[in-house]
């Protein structure tokens, strides 16, 4: 397979001494946005390695996407790990296929997780989801997570992931059926919880992004791990509050739904979010849909937005550099396919 071109953009150093175009008056220089890639194809998740690899995937929405995962090089997305993997058609059977990756995140400890929902197109999930585990020394497969039908099955969508490398537990989203799924990364044992309780589904009334009504209603979407690991963060996409829990309560599997739910909290009011993440200081970042912005949450304190910009079109998934940049894919999910230009990803320093 044959790796296509991306448009991009050299990073001019004199680009943060001006405010951002349609950016608030509130958008400081240090928050201003940087074009590092666009891409004709439409892309959700990315990730930045300690060496500054930075992965992106494009999931499965249609019929046409050449290429599940790639790596930016040199203006182009070379398939990752290779073409095979990202070679996949309705009839192949090979585990080490993808077939609807939906988000791509790098560890503290520096390796590269794929998840993949096994629900093309959103018609179902035809192929038991997975969670690949790679190499970035060696580019190869480590070890891959099969989640069982009581997990996700039916129209479930394993969205996103966060990791606990001290505990070795994994934490996921499903953004269509709702709930929160926590993966023994050394047993490979996976239980779902929550999934009828209302912090893992949406609200009712449908977004309206940037003037657009979102007719579908997204359940537990973006998810984060504080950094002392002691706390779990998430949000429905359609939805405007920031959740959270011990993750004590979590990893204790003699708690059923009905003890967890008193261990919730409702953190904040947000702008709907797509994917949220907490940097290396603590900072939590979250997208706002709704009005084109990025925000920031410090646990116990305030929720801010710092930056507004018109060129965020639904800002989805968040990496952070080995600089310290915060790196955001865009992927227009409110637009009609004619009208979207191209998806882009931008940096800012935090």
């Amino acid at each position: 397979m044959r790796s296509f071109l991306l448009a991009v953009t050299a990073l001019a150093m004199t680009s943060c001494a001006h405010q951002t175009p349609g950016s608030s008056p509130g958008t400081t220089p240090s928050t201003a946005l940087e074009l590092v890639a666009s891409s004709p194809r439409q892309w959700t998740g990315i990730a930045v390695s300690k060496k500054g690899r930075i992965f992106v995937n494009f999931p499965r929405w249609s019929e046409d996407v050449p290429v599940s995962v790639g790596e930016l090089k040199n203006g182009e997305v070379v398939p990752y790990p290779n073409a095979t993997w990202n070679t996949w058609t309705p009839e192949t059977q090979d585990p080490q296929r993808f077939v609807a990756v939906q988000s791509v995140v790098i560890d503290d400890q520096d390796r590269l997780w794929v998840l993949d929902t096994g629900n093309p197109q959103f018609k179902g999930v035809i192929t038991p989801p997975r969670l690949h585990q790679f190499d970035l020394g060696r580019d190869e497969l480590v070890r891959s997570y099969t989640f069982a039908p009581e997990v996700s099955s039916g129209d479930s969508y394993l969205n996103d992931v966060t990791f606990d490398t001290r505990r070795n537990v994994a934490y996921l989203t499903d953004s269509q059926a709702g709930g929160l799924v926590v993966l023994n990364l050394e047993s490979g044992n996976a239980r779902k919880v929550l999934a009828k309780h209302p912090s893992t589904h949406a609200e009712d009334k449908p977004l309206t992004v940037m003037g657009r009504t979102m007719k579908k209603l997204v359940q537990s979407d973006g998810i984060a791990l504080s950094p002392d690991r002691e706390t779990l963060y998430w949000a429905a996409l359609t939805g405007h509050v920031l959740w959270r829990i011990p993750t004590a309560a979590l990893l204790d599997i003699q708690q059923n739904d009905e003890a967890l739910a008193p261990r919730i909290e409702r953190v904040h009011s947000i702008v709907a979010t797509d994917g949220i993440m907490f940097d290396r200081n603590g900072t939590l970042w979250l997208g706002g849909l709704e009005d084109s912005s990025i925000h920031r949450y410090v646990p116990g304190g305030a929720y801010t937005q710092v930056i507004q910009d018109n060129r965020l079109r639904w800002p989805d998934s968040f990496a952070q550099g080995p600089d310290g940049k915060i790196y955001v894919t865009t992927s227009q999910i409110h637009l009609p396919p004619a009208e979207r230009g191209p998806y882009e990803i931008y940096r800012f320093a935090p």
